[in-house]
């Protein structure tokens, strides 16, 4: 009786989870075609130890998204 209940919210929680994760580029020329929400994670450097550059689609303008970048916590080890 519980599976018929669980596997729907299961679903949902995967379909919801999946665009939240962020990619990871090393360097900022490589962001192209930013999507208004897109979080990209930038590891070039830029920031101090422990944290990475997030550049999100922050804003639509007449001219497209225009970009947002912050330093954060880095989650985890450095990816290559």
């Amino acid at each position: 009786m519980t599976c018929p209940r669980i596997f729907p919210g299961l679903v949902l929680w995967i379909a919801l989870s999946a665009p939240s994760m962020a990619q990871y580029v090393g360097r900022e020329q490589d962001v192209t075609g930013l999507r208004l929400g897109q979080r990209v994670l930038v590891d070039d450097g830029t920031c101090p130890a422990g944290e990475v550059k997030e550049i999100s689609g922050a804003k639509m303008t007449s001219s497209g998204v225009m970009p947002a970048r912050k330093c954060i916590p880095r989650l985890g080890p450095k990816k290559k």
